[in-house]
Parts: C-alpha cells; structure tokens; sequence
C-alpha cells in the first residue's frame, strides 16, 4: 500500500474517530442520579394532607412463594409507611367491588390490601370507601406507567389513616394475571430510607478523575509523544521515518476559536433533533457509534501498552486483499475488541454491563483527549464558555421553550422503546435498596479534560514544577468541581444537574485568576499560536 494511501486511510481514521466522541459527547453532558424526583410544594396541603411523596416497595408473595418487587409512590395524604420492612404487615391482596372504588364496596377487604383502578372518582374518594370498608391499605392501579402524584381534595376535610399507594398499569397486570389464576397473593409494603453518604459517587469520582490524569500522562507512561497513533500499526507504513513523523504531526486536531463557538451550535441542533426524533432505532443508531469508538479506543490503548513494553511484536504481518500488510499483532487485538464491544452490545441490558460501558467509554475518552486539544487559554475560553452556556441552557432554561428539560430528556431516553443511552459513565448504587446508577456524562470529562491536558503540556514544556505549574491546581479544581455537582444532585433530590455549571469556575476560574496573580496570563493566552494547519478543527 503506497504511503499516500495509508496517510489519507489514517486522517480519515482518526477524524472519523473524533468525530463519533464529539456526537456522543454533546448528546449528554450532564450529572444525573436516576431518581424520581419527590417534591411538589405547587400541590394543594391541608393538615390532615401534608405528607411528604414516599418510593413504596411493594413486595408480592404468590400462594406463599416471593414473586417480585414492584415499586410504586404514596399519597400526599393517609398514614405514613414504615422505613423497615419488620415494622410492616403482610396482608392479602382483594379487588375491590367496584374496580374503581368510588362507591360502596360489596367485596370484603376488611384487613386487606385494597386494590382499585384509577379514574371516575378523586383518589381521597376511593381511600374514604376503602377506609370504611376495613382495608389496611390501597393500591391504586394507574392507566399507565408512570406514577402519578395522589394530591388532596380541595377544601376535603376527610381524615385518612390508611396508607395509600399507586403502583404502575403493568404491576397492575401482574397483580390481576396472578388472581385471576386463583393465587392467593399478598402484600408487603414498606418505604426504606436511602443512605444518607452514596458510596458509589466516590468511585464514580475517582474514574472520572482518573480518566483525565491517565490521558494526561498517557504518554509518559507508554513511552511516546502524544502524536503517535499505535493504531498505525494496523496498517504499516511504507514511508520513512522522516515522513511518518511528519504525518503523525499533522494527525493532531487543535480546536480554534471558530471551531469551537461552530462546535456548540452543532451540538445544540444535534440535541433537538435527538429531543423530536428520539425513538428506539435512534438509540440503536448511537449504540452502534459508541460501540465504534469504543473498539477503537481500547485498541489503540491496548496497543499503545504493548508496544511500549515491546517495541518488535508488531512487526510480523499478513497480507489481506483491500489491507495490505497488517500487522497479526494489531489485528489479533482489533478482533477481540470487537468482540468486547459485541459482547457489552448483546448484554448491554444484564445488571453487569456497566463495566463494559464504562471501559469501553474511558478507552475511548482517553483516546480522543490525545487526538484533540486546546492551544491555549483564549481557545480554552471560547469553548468552555460557550459550553458551560450551553450546559445551563438545555437543562435549565429550554422549559421555557420546550416546556421541558431537553438535555434531561434525551439522556432519559424518552421515548427510546426501553433502550438507554450508552454516552455515560454509570455506576450502580451497591448500598442503596433502591438500586438505581450515578451517572456523568461524557462531555463533562472531555470538555475540562481538554483544559487540563493543555495545562499539562504546558507546564512540562515550560519546565514548571507541580506546585508552580498549573496541572496540579486544575485536576483538583476538577475533582472539587465534582464534588460541588453531586452536592447539588443531593441538594436537588436527584434533578440532573448541569456539570459544567460547577466544572468551568473550578477549572478555567482556577487557571485565570493562578494566571493573573502569576503575571502569565498573556503568555498562556497566545500560548502556541500559529498559522491554521490542514490538522486543525476548524469550522
């Protein structure tokens, strides 16, 4: 394969590659717990209505045998259920005659768990009938899958001492397939507390800051500059040494001013078209890319280790038709990434596939972090600026317009037919009964990891120590940041956050005010400015 061939297979490459991480990037930037979000001071309150809304786990025994858990939200109004599961009863499940409890009941459902549709009467209705009748509790079956807050009556006086729960139309269905078998089915329903300190944060933490300290000195540590692209290897030049080096250095993308405002406004419209047209095919459409720049992430890291350990195992090759020599080595590890990526693809749904996400996403990350970068502050500036604009916009501001959280939406993956969008790292909640993952977004590593890698650059090019440089304040100003967005997800009762809010007064607000108390402010303001190269991102 002659060398201008394999140059251009490579830029296109690595551009393509970059490209993929700008598109999943932007479709999620933000932090995120999976919560149901609990609070509602716009409902009406009354005394006797001034419950808090409890997560209720509804657990389901079928003629003595467990079934399942299902989980559902109490009412503003009736008693409160209990956090531990020994302080409550398990009673019989009975329907309640009529379906709808909105008169009285012919069915006997005294010291049972009363379950009724819900419709035709206000809920303090059907839990006065079920009241009256004897029931220890109601369970109101909602029409669909989402739960429904039960509010008071206005000006309704009723006291209700019962607990009162809706659980979902499909637990309903559960609930009715089970009876109708002539099952005996009872309930147990509690509402257990959350950990007040969520031990997964911590390790979420320590992989997001990790991912950007490991980009940071990935070079160091395989024993190349940042220019070199081990998935070169796959396809073996031809050239001499003199010419790769200087394709390797046209490979690097450095983000200009334009580049970057023309970036974001991309995102943007890439984010409402995910918002109207977000569907399952689409979904499986960004697996797909994920799965693309995952494989090539993680191969050339893996290579990037072997050959630093191991400068000659890359030189056997076989010929393929179309290829060329390949290299066995870079092949052998293409393949079983790809089989990797297939793998997490098929399994992406069992509890254990967030390690093979997060794997998959930190390869990538650090992969592209060595692609792009920032040439100095000005740049840094435009894009984190614009970015932390754009952060607070679409999950803020646009439900003035969309009369909805954009950015919450999409990651939400409304309408997605039950598919999740794989753009994040996750981790699950081992010490919390109700499960759930932490999550952040891509787009807030990549967008600081930018501005630390700058910062790294240039504090070992101008030969700074860790303490007069700027890395080491701008990688703890990175991990503060973080903490300040998960105090605020825990202050916000789960509401997603916009990371970059916290993220950019912590890294850029670190770098200027260091810069400016150190009279460098200018230096790293035009630092490396040079005339655009063919390698440069620009609009």
């Amino acid at each position: 394969m002659s060398y201008s061939t394999n140059k251009r297979h490579h830029q296109y490459h690595r551009f393509i590659l970059l490209i993929i991480i700008i598109i999943i990037a932007i479709t999620s930037s933000f932090a995120n717990a999976d919560d149901v979000s609990l609070d509602d001071d716009s409902s009406p309150k009354s005394p006797s209505c001034n419950n808090p809304y409890q997560l209720a786990k509804v657990q389901i025994w079928a003629n003595g045998q467990r079934a399942q858990d299902i989980v559902g939200l109490s009412a503003r109004f009736g008693a409160l259920l209990p956090s531990n599961v020994q302080n409550s009863n398990k009673s019989p499940a009975v329907f309640t005659n009529p379906f709808n409890c909105c008169s009285n009941l012919s069915s006997q459902v005294n010291g049972s768990v009363a379950l009724c549709t819900r419709g035709d009467c206000d809920f303090m209705k059907k839990a006065e009938i079920a009241q009256a009748g004897g029931a220890a509790a109601l369970l109101i079956i909602n029409d669909q899958e989402d739960l429904f807050k039960m509010v008071c009556s206005e000006n309704d006086t009723s006291i209700i001492t019962i607990p009162v729960v809706m659980i979902p139309k499909s637990a309903g269905d559960v609930l009715n397939k089970s009876m109708i078998e002539n099952q005996r089915v009872d309930i147990l329903i509690f509402a257990p507390d959350r950990p007040l300190v969520d031990f997964s944060v911590l390790f979420l933490w320590s992989m997001a800051v990790g991912t950007i300290a490991c980009a940071a000195f990935w070079a160091d540590f395989t024993g190349s500059e940042q220019t070199t692209d081990p998935s070169s290897e796959l396809l073996r030049k031809e050239s001499s040494n003199g010419a790769a080096n200087d394709e390797s250095e046209k490979e690097i993308l450095d983000i200009s001013t334009k580049g970057a405002v023309v970036f974001v406004i991309t995102a943007s419209t890439f984010l409402v078209l995910l918002y109207f047209f977000m569907s399952a095919w689409f979904v499986l459409l960004l697996i797909f890319l994920f799965c693309i720049g995952g494989v090539e992430g993680m191969h050339s890291c893996i290579m990037s280790v072997i050959l630093s350990r191991c400068r000659n195992c890359g030189r056997k090759t076989v010929n393929l038709p179309k290829f060329g020599d390949v290299s066995i080595l870079s092949l052998a590890v293409l393949l079983c990434c790809i089989a990797f990526a297939l793998f997490w693809a098929i399994n992406r749904r069992a509890s254990y596939s967030w390690i093979g996400q997060d794997v998959l996403g930190i390869c990538m990350m650090i992969t592209v972090l060595q692609l792009a970068r920032l040439p100095n502050i000005k740049v840094a500036t435009v894009l984190l600026s614009c970015a932390f604009v754009y952060d607070i916009f679409w999950v803020f501001l646009s439900p003035l317009i969309f009369h909805d959280s954009v950015m919450i939406a999409v990651a939400r993956g409304d309408n997605s037919g039950g598919e999740s969008i794989p753009m994040l790292l996750r981790v699950p909640r081992f010490f919390d009964p109700w499960g759930g993952y932490d999550m952040i977004g891509f787009g807030d590593i990549l967008f600081p990891g930018l501005l630390v890698l700058f910062a790294y650059r240039y504090d070992k090019a101008t030969k700074k120590g860790a303490l007069n440089g700027y890395f080491l304040w701008v990688i703890i100003g990175y991990g503060i940041g973080l903490v300040f967005t998960y105090l605020a997800l825990y202050l916000m009762n789960g509401h997603g956050q916009p990371a970059l809010l916290y993220l950019v007064p912590c890294t850029l607000g670190v770098t200027v005010i260091l810069s400016t108390v150190r009279g460098e402010l200018k230096d790293l303001w035009n630092y490396g400015e040079r005339p655009t190269l063919s390698g440069d991102l620009v609009a």
